[in-house]
């Protein structure tokens, strides 16, 4: 045991030191973005835990600035795709071109050849659009006539969803919704953020310049440490407890919830949870996982993976009360 808690206090100093670079991130950042702690919180969690995000908010609100000015800071590649109803896959991934000089197929590759992809709108585009790119999230690779192309990292797409305008719009099926780690829900700033945010945007002398303060390398090292994070045992069995619940919610003295929940988590939730917990863990300088990380990042994990069936709906239930029924039931180690 002794041994074990020497490891942990190595550990979390070695994590204290390497996870200097978020703060400096943050305060790079917070030049030009105003508020949105919480996005820029759950974009870094994305990348430290090699996963990808969807965010639902209404237009305005700094989205695309967000991953713009995290690029910059990283130093990295940016692409930003505008998902339209007459999109077709190869304007994403590429695709093959005749070269008459050289009289030969040349491979001409698309907007998703970069680190950060902005996917907006996401539910513009159809199907088989939407399919290529949940392909290359989950692959981490391209396939453009014979040959294959893996993708640089750190690679993170960040789509959004219009919550307002269903209009026209296609659906993302549940079971690709699953692919993303995290669907975080923004919204309005404060009255003195929006306060904030107009003077900046009306003073001629502000310098919103990002400048790197990484590189994309650091990343790749700083994922290695995330992985390292310790998680004891008893945190596992909360992370288990707290997706079987929303599977089994009988078993957690949870009977009201079993007519409203469709379907419960897909072992993916337990994955992407232990991952966001350990990446929530490093970028509070921890070298340990505690409860209140999972607690922190499970709504964001867990709000798009609980299905809701028609009762639910009607009585106006959302996947959030029903997460926020079953963290306050499940026992906190």
């Amino acid at each position: 045991m002794e041994n074990t808690s020497t490891d942990i206090r190595q550990l979390n100093e070695k994590i204290h030191q390497a996870s200097a670079f978020v703060d400096l991130l943050n305060m790079e950042l917070g030049k030009v973005i105003v508020g949105q702690r919480y996005m820029v919180e759950r974009l870094l969690i994305g990348l430290l835990a090699q996963g990808h995000v969807l965010l639902e908010g209404v237009p305005g609100l700094a989205k695309t600035l967000s991953i713009k000015s995290l690029s910059s800071a990283i130093n990295a590649k940016f692409s930003r795709i505008q998902f339209t109803p007459d999109l077709l896959p190869a304007d994403v991934i590429g695709t093959m071109i005749y070269n008459q000089q050289k009289n030969e197929f040349v491979v001409r590759r698309g907007p998703i050849f970069a680190n950060f992809i902005l996917a907006d709108e996401i539910n513009r585009a159809p199907a088989k659009v939407q399919s290529a790119l949940l392909e290359a999230m989950q692959e981490r690779q391209i396939t453009i006539g014979d040959t294959t192309f893996k993708l640089d990292e750190p690679f993170l797409v960040l789509a959004t969803q219009n919550p307002i305008e269903q209009e026209g719009t296609y659906m993302l099926p549940e079971a690709q919704v699953d692919r993303f780690m995290l669907k975080i829900v923004i919204g309005y700033p404060t009255k003195e953020e929006e306060k904030l945010i107009i003077r900046q945007n009306l003073n001629p002398d502000m310098n919103t310049a990002i400048r790197p303060v990484i590189q994309p390398g650091d990343i790749l090292e700083a994922r290695k440490l995330v992985r390292e994070v310790y998680m004891d045992e008893k945190i596992e069995k909360y992370i288990l407890d707290i997706v079987f619940a929303t599977r089994h919610p009988e078993e957690y003295k949870l009977n009201k919830l079993k007519p409203l929940i469709a379907y419960g988590g897909s072992p993916r939730a337990s994955i992407n949870l232990a991952w966001a917990a350990k990446a929530y863990a490093f970028m509070k300088r921890r070298g340990y996982v505690i409860p209140e990380d999972v607690r922190n990042i499970c709504f964001d994990v867990m709000r798009h993976r609980v299905g809701l069936t028609y009762e639910a709906e009607a009585e106006n239930v959302t996947s959030e009360n029903i997460l926020s029924e079953i963290l306050n039931t499940v026992e906190v180690p």
